[in-house]
């Protein structure tokens, strides 16, 4: 039996906001390598284009990264991703105010930049705190909700580091630690992310998938990001660029399960998917387990 939603309020530099449906994070990379190519944009009237047409399309959040994670890209320093997110962050500034902006960082100097200097909100992080061990005090000082985010390794070595004996179980005890730890240090608002496609098989994205409800333990906001990732892609037999019917579907499920926040390349689709789904979700419980089960 599906759970009731549960709403959450994250304290944004002291303006109070209230998750009372699922919302959706539009992403935008100012990068040149990110996997899928139409997150890229090189150019301000690009990005601002972008924005206001994700803005249009209902977005709540825009998640912005410089450095791409996906395997195989070209690295850049912490003083490169600082200079694409200034005149990135600088120009969303402008022409969106009051847009709640994310920022997409593993580096803690990158991350206290970014919230001090140039108006990002809430800090994402692929690593858990895991790759940069000042990450976690940094967001504590800062007082800015945080995205948790389960990974192995880095993205070089994630691949090789999938050996799980139960991988929703070893997840979910894993993150349960991290936000202990981040409560204990002052930080009040975090964000729980599974990880999808990080250090974790296509068969284990998939069985996270089937019990995302377990993570409602955690008491926190749980984010979904599978958007035209390799999970969805490989088992349909296209590419990135054809993925988007299926991370709809993907995108659904993970709502029907209880999901707050669907990060995503096409927010109105994803913004469609909600609306649909809340419209059944208001409507009663929902017992989806039986009906799977026939399959």
């Amino acid at each position: 039996m599906m759970e009731p939603f549960k709403t959450y309020s994250l304290n944004l530099k002291g303006r109070l906001v209230t998750i009372r449906r699922p919302w959706v994070m539009g992403i935008i990379n100012v990068t040149p390598d990110s996997f899928y190519s139409g997150s890229r944009v090189v150019d301000e009237q690009t990005l601002i284009n972008r924005v206001q047409t994700m803005i249009a399309d209902g977005a709540d959040v825009i998640d912005v990264g410089a450095c791409s994670t996906r395997p195989g890209s070209a690295s850049v320093d912490a003083r490169g991703e600082m200079e694409r997110l200034e005149w990135a962050l600088t120009a969303i500034r402008r022409v969106a105010p009051d847009v709640i902006l994310s920022i997409d960082t593993f580096r803690a100097e990158v991350a206290q930049r970014c919230v001090e200097e140039w108006g990002a909100d809430m800090i994402n992080d692929i690593s858990g705190g895991m790759i940069d061990d000042r990450m976690f005090d940094t967001v504590a000082r800062l007082h800015v909700p945080y995205v948790l985010m389960h990974m192995r390794g880095t993205p070089e070595t994630m691949s090789s580091l999938t050996d799980y004996d139960d991988v929703t179980a070893e997840v979910l005890e894993w993150m349960a630690r991290r936000i202990d730890e981040l409560r204990q240090l002052g930080v009040a608002d975090v964000i729980a992310d599974p990880g999808f496609g990080f250090a974790k098989t296509l068969e284990q994205n998939y069985e996270l998938l089937a019990r995302l409800n377990a993570f409602s333990a955690l008491d926190a906001p749980l984010l979904v990001g599978v958007s035209r990732k390799r999970m969805i892609y490989t088992p349909l037999g296209c590419s990135a660029d054809d993925a988007l019917n299926g991370t709809t579907v993907i995108n659904t499920l993970a709502l029907l399960q209880g999901a707050h926040i669907l990060r995503v390349h096409d927010v109105r689709a994803a913004v469609e998917a909600v609306k649909l789904t809340t419209m059944v979700m208001d409507n009663g419980p929902i017992n989806l387990h039986p009906t799977i089960q026939k399959f």
